[in-house]
């Protein structure tokens, strides 16, 4: 019943002209034999970035009949078990014979391939009986996106798609710079600062950017409430939805601050609510596995100090930290963190944050993926009383516990820092951001 229906759909994706899209900037691997999950957020792009991916083989060279986007979430698939999927390379060959041939590699893309239970076990099989490339990806209240991969038991290897970056976000806006911040004119560069600050306001929702202040607002609500009830309600059948929405509330509304169950469970008992905290503790975790919150652990070697002291919360994407704050105050300094955060996650660090022995904090030591590391102050300027000396009081308390590390200041104004240290570099955010 369903060969008309995925024969008609194997042709469209031949014949449909490449969407216009904007160039994302995703690390890839490359390693043979592995199936690539393309994993992120709801609404982050990751189907863009599939096509993407397509265009980028067509373009190298590689026929179009060769390079099959196929979306599973369509209602006429609906019921559609893993035994029908044969279904997909019988009609394929029988239109294009020919890409059977010794030596011609097929590359599917497979959209929300979660959709039909059992597709593991599909993916595993042509990836050891044909020649193929297999990119999947997906999210809903039956399979998380990060699920997508870890379902494959190994066989796969993750590419990680968040919404835009600054340098993403300008690239969409026909703004990015074509070459090092520091070599351009005064004038490009306070245009670059500006829109940063756009940027820590909006954020790096594809949908999202460019929309007037009402509507993006409502759209990146609606963003959170899918993935709240679809991807944690529905799916782990959560019994306390109200105290749910608490919670994501004070995570988003509060990045970069320090969020202790144990408080916010006695916030709870003294309302009459009755939760237990390991309750509370699953509900964070799925939060996370939902890409709602990224949640710091305290950097140490001890798992019992990693526990007992509270994680830092930041939102997926800097544009939900004015949707959801209710203190009134300016939130650029938070959101800035919660750039420089999602940057280094880009980059393949291992992020957590630092208290020192002496009592300070630094926020974020960085494990690059070459093996070095890294102490990161971020701060909007040192203009204000004290901030200066705040800083680098911090990084170097850091720097005495944690050797051969580097340390940075990430600021939106260096200039307003008027001394140096050795081994401490202050650099602008925007140079930062963007001449990784």
């Amino acid at each position: 019943m369903f060969q008309p229906i995925i024969s008609l759909k194997i042709q469209d994706s031949i014949t449909t002209p490449l969407p216009d899209f904007t160039r994302r900037s995703v690390h890839v691997p490359t390693v043979k034999g592995k199936t690539i999950a393309v994993i992120g957020p709801r609404r982050g792009g990751k189907t863009t970035f599939l096509w993407q991916l397509l265009a980028d083989r067509f373009r190298s060279g590689v026929e179009r009949e060769r390079l099959i986007y196929f979306n599973f979430e369509d209602e006429r698939l609906a019921g559609m078990k893993a035994d029908q999927l044969q279904m997909l390379l019988e009609e394929y060959y029988r239109l294009y014979p020919q890409s059977r041939e010794p030596g011609r590699r097929t590359t599917w893309f497979l959209d929300e391939m979660q959709l039909v239970q059992g597709w593991e076990q599909f993916v595993r099989r042509i990836m050891d009986s044909e020649t193929v490339e297999v990119f999947i990806s997906g999210s809903s209240a039956h399979l998380l996106s990060r699920e997508v991969a870890t379902s494959m038991r190994g066989r796969a290897m993750e590419a990680l798609v968040l919404p835009f970056s600054f340098r993403e976000f300008l690239r969409h806006r026909g703004s990015e710079p074509e070459k090092k911040v520091e070599l351009l004119s005064k004038a490009t560069r306070s245009a670059l600062d500006s829109m940063l600050m756009t940027y820590l306001s909006e954020g790096g929702y594809p949908e999202a950017v460019d929309l007037g202040e009402q509507d993006r607002r409502e759209l990146l609500r609606s963003y959170v409430d899918t993935a709240l009830f679809r991807d944690v309600v529905e799916r782990h059948d959560v019994s306390s939805p109200l105290v749910l929405r608490w919670m994501i509330r004070q995570l988003l509304g509060n990045a970069g601050g320090t969020f202790s169950m144990h408080k916010f469970h006695n916030d709870l008992s003294s309302q009459g609510i009755a939760v237990a905290k390991n309750t509370l503790h699953e509900y964070l975790a799925h939060l996370q596995d939902a890409y709602l919150v990224m949640n710091l652990p305290i950097a140490t070697d001890s798992e019992r100090r990693r526990m007992v002291n509270p994680r830092k919360a930041y939102p997926i994407d800097p544009g939900l930290i004015s949707v959801f704050d209710r203190s009134g105050k300016a939130n650029a300094g938070h959101a800035l963190e919660c750039v420089v955060l999602l940057e280094l996650i880009r980059r393949g660090a291992e992020v957590a944050w630092v208290r020192t022995s002496e009592g300070f904090e630094v926020d974020f030591l960085a494990r690059h993926s070459d093996g070095t590391k890294e102490l990161i102050q971020v701060c909007l300027a040192a203009e204000a009383s004290g901030t200066e000396a705040r800083e680098f009081r911090a990084l170097k308390s850091a720097l005495k516990e944690h050797k051969r590390t580097r340390a940075t200041i990430i600021t939106l104004r260096p200039e307003s820092f008027t001394q140096t240290l050795p081994g401490i570099q202050v650099i602008s955010a925007a140079v930062w951001l963007l001449d990784a």
